[in-house]
């Protein structure tokens, strides 16, 4: 009897531990089909694109809770951390640093718009007045900091080194006839310094989110940048339901044409890079 009862008891025991991880793996698939995404953004074009989205993907049965950042850290260590299901806020080559520098596995299912880098100034009109000796500020993250300088060497205003697949940083700048000063400063905090240097070199998110009006740059980058932004989720989820609807609703009509007609060429669609 004993042992007829020691079996019975290990068959329950199994039969419930079975079906505990059963329980699991459908509460696992639920919640990546609750038909709900939290989505982080940074302020500016990324948010007002995104809650277009948003109503797009509504009529597709998907509710999406947008969290806004005012950096570029943020939203990708919420990422990491569970607290966002996907962000669109960065371009293809930060993200590529990202996981390098932290040995993540962040993929993006979905490329959204280029916003070209300019270079800004409160001092100026024209990239020529820029005296000998002007101090410009660029980003201080590894990405946009070498976006920057590349975008600065495309112009002519310098050269830089092959630094190969190294990213590019104020050390590899090869000639500087005008001996520039560069600063390397908080992205974000780039507009609000426009009193303290020369000119910097400003994401357009953050020229929007300043009022500052793209078409008074000194010069910009051009549109066949490689820096093109993207939706991005951790590796495990980029085939989830949600996040398919959501890339969906981004890549509608509906979103191209708001872009188009809301930025005027300042921030531009790319749906199929």
């Amino acid at each position: 009897m004993k042992k007829a009862t020691g079996i019975v008891l290990s068959l329950v025991l199994s039969a419930s531990v079975l079906a505990a991880c059963g329980k699991k793996t459908e509460d696992s698939q639920a919640a990546a089909e609750d038909n709900k995404l939290v989505l982080g953004v940074t302020g500016g074009p990324h948010e007002e694109i995104a809650k277009k989205a948003a109503e797009v993907a509504k009529k597709d049965g998907l509710d999406v809770e947008i969290k806004a950042f005012s950096d570029y850290v943020l939203p990708n260590t919420s990422l990491v951390e569970g607290d966002l299901d996907a962000n669109s806020f960065q371009t293809l080559t930060f993200l590529a640093n990202f996981n390098k520098e932290k040995n993540e596995n962040l993929v993006s299912v979905g490329t959204t718009i280029l916003t070209p880098m300019g270079l800004y100034s409160k001092k100026v009109k024209k990239l020529e007045d820029l005296k000998a000796g002007s101090t410009i500020a660029i980003p201080n993250d590894a990405a946009n900091g070498d976006r920057a300088l590349q975008v600065l060497a495309s112009k002519k205003v310098i050269f830089l080194k092959d630094t190969g697949d190294k990213l590019a940083t104020p050390k590899d700048i090869a000639e500087n006839k005008n001996k520039f000063k560069f600063v390397e400063l908080e992205a974000s905090q780039l507009p609000r310094q426009l009193d303290e240097v020369d000119a910097a070199m400003i994401n357009t998110n953050f020229v929007l989110e300043a009022g500052i009006d793209p078409k008074t740059a000194l010069l910009r980058e051009n549109t066949d940048s490689p820096h093109i932004n993207a939706i991005v989720v951790e590796e495990s989820h980029k085939n989830d339901a949600d996040v398919k609807k959501f890339v969906k609703a981004y890549h509608s009509e509906t979103v191209k044409k708001f872009i188009e007609d809301e930025f005027d060429g300042a921030v531009i669609p790319v749906f199929d890079k």
